[in-house]
């Protein structure tokens, strides 16, 4: 199902992005963040003009948000709201606009009772989080103690918001695009989305595909968007008519459809994980994981899914040669003759695992994830999925190049999306 998730047509809103933070600057991590914030506002059909990034520093911070200001509607700034002395976003956003700081005193007891529920020690410096520019409007954190806050400057809209990802994340959905499509109301037209998950191809062969369909005749656009391993496709139509958007979005989405079915998995928000969990639920099967070259993972993203105990019965972790023998019953001598990462030892992985947990499925991995280990004949990057069942047992030899952590991502991707096929 299509999303509604705009009534309010904000064509010509401007945003710049803002991210603060030294360890941005140093390269210590990655600016996740701002990829976010312009994606959700550019789904919004809002402009992003300037994307900019600023180390923990006064005068930089009022810099770059000065400038951000003179070109923009709103400017969204994530990153120092923590409690430790090089956290300044809020003392420099109040330096740069001449205005007082408060302490606000609800804040502050609601971050303290955070504390005693989960009984840790209370430092004084935490109440540097309860301190709000005078005339700023809170914005509640519900995965963190650092709420962010929401400020009016001359009919422009500033918003800060934490730097942890899972919490920014969080803020922007419910807090920051609701309060933008309030405060700028614009001649009330409607925006459509549909998000279509992909694995198996690459961005460009992605685009590749449906590069001879005409979105601009149906007044939708395209994105690509890599989310590795998946390559995500969005769709957007806009009209003043709900009813016409939504039709020609239906439109758009059955010829991507139609051009690279054999590569979705899923529609909307729906994870692989998810898909799958539904499929043996609904068709009341049961199934166990043995995993080598994945150490758990295929079994973890399983778990993700609540309710998962309805169908996943157990998860081993046969990492070394003797653990397949042992525990999955693995012949030594096949082993012995074509080696720990082959379709004979996958497939007898698969279905040891099975017999011993005594459910319908059996699935399992077995590979190279690198940088060490590979061969001529078997390079990293080698693995092999297998997945049995009470009749047959079915094995797919793949070949990645990715680095052993990516490696690693992209197994279990692969022994999921196999899983996916088999269950449809």
């Amino acid at each position: 199902m299509s999303e509604i998730f705009s009534k309010d047509g904000m064509f010509d809103m401007k945003i710049g992005i803002l991210t603060i933070g030294n360890e941005l600057m140093n390269g210590r991590i990655s600016d996740t963040n701002a990829s976010f914030i312009a994606r959700e506002a550019n789904q919004q059909g809002w402009s992003v003009e300037a994307i900019m990034s600023v180390g923990d520093d006064f005068a930089a911070i009022k810099n770059r948000l000065d400038y951000l200001l003179s070109m923009t509607d709103a400017v969204i700034c994530s990153g120092g709201l923590g409690p430790t002395s090089d956290d300044i976003t809020t003392e420099a956003i109040a330096k740069a606009l001449n205005l007082p700081l408060y302490t606000d005193e609800n804040v502050l007891n609601y971050i303290k009772a955070i504390f005693t529920q989960f009984n840790l020690r209370w430092a004084d410096n935490n109440a540097k989080q309860a301190l709000f520019p005078q005339g700023a409007e809170i914005l509640p954190n519900a995965r963190g103690t650092a709420p962010g806050f929401a400020l009016s400057v001359n009919g422009k809209l500033i918003f800060v918001i934490p730097g942890v990802p899972a919490e920014a994340k969080l803020m922007v959905v419910n807090g920051v695009i609701p309060a933008l499509r309030k405060h700028f109301p614009q001649d009330e037209k409607y925006i459509v989305k549909q998000t279509i998950r992909t694995f198996g191809l690459s961005e460009a062969a992605v685009d590749n595909q449906v590069k001879d369909i005409d979105f601009q005749s149906l007044g939708v656009s395209i994105g690509f968007y890599p989310v590795f391993p998946e390559n995500h496709i969005v769709l957007i139509a806009q009209s003043k008519n709900l009813q016409e958007a939504q039709k020609n979005l239906q439109k758009a989405q059955d010829e991507v459809s139609a051009h690279v079915q054999d590569y979705i998995f899923a529609y909307g928000e729906q994870t692989l994980e998810e898909v799958i969990a539904a499929l043996l639920i609904e068709k009341k099967l049961t199934i166990a994981v043995a995993e080598s070259c994945t150490g758990g993972l295929i079994t973890s993203r399983l778990t993700d899914v609540s309710g998962s105990s309805d169908y996943l019965e157990r998860g081993l972790v046969t990492y070394s040669n003797a653990a397949k023998i042992s525990m999955l019953g693995v012949p030594a001598e096949i082993i012995e003759k074509h080696g720990a990462v082959s379709e004979e030892t996958a497939r007898r992985m698969a279905e040891g695992v099975r017999k011993l947990a005594g459910t319908d499925l059996g699935l399992s991995s077995t590979g190279i994830a690198g940088p060490t280990g590979g061969s001529k004949e078997k390079p990293v990057g080698t693995v092999y999925i297998a997945l049995a069942d009470s009749q047959k047992t079915i094995c797919r030899h793949y070949a990645y190049r990715w680095d052993r952590k990516r490696n690693k991502d992209i197994f279990s991707e692969t022994a999921l999306f196999l899983l996916k096929n088999y269950l449809q």
